[in-house]
Order: C-alpha cells, then structure tokens, then sequence
C-alpha cells in the first residue's frame, strides 16, 4: 500500500489524464515528471483501484430462452445474453456485467457471499460497479490455484470483491486440493480451514463457474493437480464438466474418482443449501457441463450466453426429463 502523498499524486495525475483529457507529455510538463514517470502512475493508479475503469457493454437478454430454463429446470431466474456474433473477448466482459448487475439487485448489508474461481466469475466480479456498496462478508468457497490462474484465483477474486463491496473476507488457506483423500481430511480438519468452510457453507449467495473437461482450458491441469491423460480418462469414463472443483456426470452425479475426495471446498450438497446459488458459463462447447451442473439441482441463477443456453436446452429435450426439482442423489450411487 503506498503513502498518503504517493497516492495523491496517482489521483491527480489520473484526474489530469482522465478527466481533463490531458496527454501524458502536457502532465509531465505541468508536474515536471517525466513522461515515463506519469505512465507508470497511471498504470499503479489502475493496480491500486484509485483508478476504477467500467465499459458498459450494450446488453440485451434473451426472454424466451430464459422463460424455457427456468421452465425446464426450475431455476429461481435466467439470465441469457445475446451475444450476436461478436468474438468472445467482449461478449464474456459482457455476460460478466449481467452477472453483476444481478448480483447489485439482490446483495444486501450484512449478507455473506461465497466465490469460486474460474474466468467468468472473475468477469461478474470485475463488472461489479465501483459505486456499489454493501458491505457484504465475503468468504472462498474453494482452495487456491495460485500458480495456475493467479488473478482469477479463488483468494484474489474474494479480496477483490471485498475490496469493491466495502465488506471483509475469509480466506481458505489451502491447496485447491490435496494429495490424497486422507490429507484432504486433515487440511479440512484445520482451524482456520474449517472456519472459512463453514462460513462458506452459511452463505446467503454464492457464485460459482462451470467447466468442462478440455485439458488445453483446465485450471486442474495448469495447476498440476491432474494430467491431461488423466482428464482425458475422466471424459471416457462418463465425466462431463465441474462445478465448484467437484467432478460431474450429465446426470448431475458426483464422479466416481478420488479428486472429488481430495477437494478443499464447499461440496455440492452444502452448495444446494445456499438460498441463492449463480451459476455463471458461457460457450457451445460448455453446454454438456452446464447440463450436468443444472442436474445437479445446486443452481438457482444461471447466467450464459444464448449460444450455450440454446444448446442447453436442445441436449436435455433429446434425453430423458430430468429437471432440478426432481433433485438428484448429490453423492457418487
């Protein structure tokens, strides 16, 4: 954190750049710094959040996909972006601001909300407005992967998000997962472990990613808690996707495999006790995850794009009926 007169100038020379349209050569001239000097204020000032920038992105819903999600599934509500043909850089930051702005209706003061990592939940809680205050306690719902997605890591996301609600944050000071089933339970048996978990589990909101099984994308690949080939012997023997690091099948099934016991986080059956759980994915060749994820009856809020939603819809008519309120066994049959 720098000091008071340090953080001053980074505000008034980002007032001059951004308020007064002034170039990076006239501030220099005015404060007599030099033009490298002024550049890397501005990009501090970013990094410090004295600087909070948000493009609002046009965004507009689909309703009638939304009407038949939560027809189909008996979600508490949709939220489906149009996403046109723009490439998917821009149409992501968008269906990020449509999570937020969800997220600004519904949060309160006092409330706790609990977060997984993942790109799209970095996305919702980017968008999430400077301005927007509630002073929400905010909690991880899953261990770190500092090595592999270091900004969109559980523990930065919930500092983040803390640091833009005004609100404090518990840390789960753990490996997104162990090294066995058995130093699962003893890093779950940990004190402050245990203390972030249950605050996890009491949570009045969580938000969460979906992802499947492409092993050029995994976050357990990059993070080397499981090779490519043992991902890729996961999706021959019938898994689909995850949801909050927990390994499922198009049935909405918890694998069989012994990852989903050596995970540090919030399980799916404690995650369907949360009074609101927002699921967030976006992309055709995620549409199979979110399936199983939707079946896993944890989801009340899905947030996607109509392109995945649209297939969504396609693949549960072309199988058997099988929506959240007939609520699925959570555990492996």
């Amino acid at each position: 954190m720098s000091n008071p007169e340090h953080r001053n100038l980074m505000a008034q020379v980002a007032s001059m750049y951004y308020e007064e349209d002034m170039t990076q050569g006239d501030i220099g001239k005015r404060l007599g710094l030099s033009r490298v000097k002024v550049y890397r204020l501005l990009k501090e000032a970013r990094a410090e959040q004295v600087v909070q920038i948000t493009i609002n992105w046009p965004i507009s819903r689909d309703n009638q996909i939304e009407q038949a999600l939560k027809q189909t599934f008996g979600l508490k509500e949709a939220l489906v972006l149009e996403s046109a043909q723009q490439n998917s850089g821009p149409a992501l930051h968008r269906l990020g601001q449509l999570g937020a702005r969800y997220l600004e209706q519904i949060l309160e003061d006092g409330m706790t909300m609990t977060i997984c990592l993942g790109r799209s939940t970095y996305e919702v809680i980017h968008a999430v407005r400077p301005g927007f205050r509630a002073r929400v306690h905010v909690s991880q719902a899953m261990g770190m992967m500092p090595f592999a997605l270091q900004e969109l890591d559980s523990a930065a996301l919930a500092r983040q998000l803390a640091v833009k609600l005004g609100g404090d944050v518990r840390y789960l000071s753990s490996p997104l997962m162990a090294d066995s089933p058995e130093a699962a339970e003893v890093l779950r048996a940990q004190r402050d472990i245990k203390r972030t978990l249950a605050a996890a589990r009491s949570a009045d909101v969580a938000l969460v990613g979906i992802g499947n099984l492409d092993p050029t994308t995994s976050g357990f690949v990059k993070a080397g808690f499981i090779t490519a080939d043992e991902l890729a012997g996961l999706d021959r023997d019938g898994a689909i996707g995850d949801i909050a690091g927990q390994i499922i099948t198009l049935d909405g099934q918890l694998h069989q495999c012994s990852y989903n016991e050596r995970v540090i986080g919030i399980t799916l059956e404690e995650l369907s006790h949360i009074p609101t759980t927002i699921a967030v994915a976006m992309g055709r060749e995620k549409a199979s995850a979110i399936l199983g994820a939707l079946r896993t009856g944890v989801v009340d809020v899905l947030c996607a794009d109509d392109k995945a939603a649209g297939e969504v819809l396609r693949l549960q008519f072309e199988q058997r009926p099988l929506s959240k309120q007939s609520e699925p066994s959570l555990t492996p049959a």
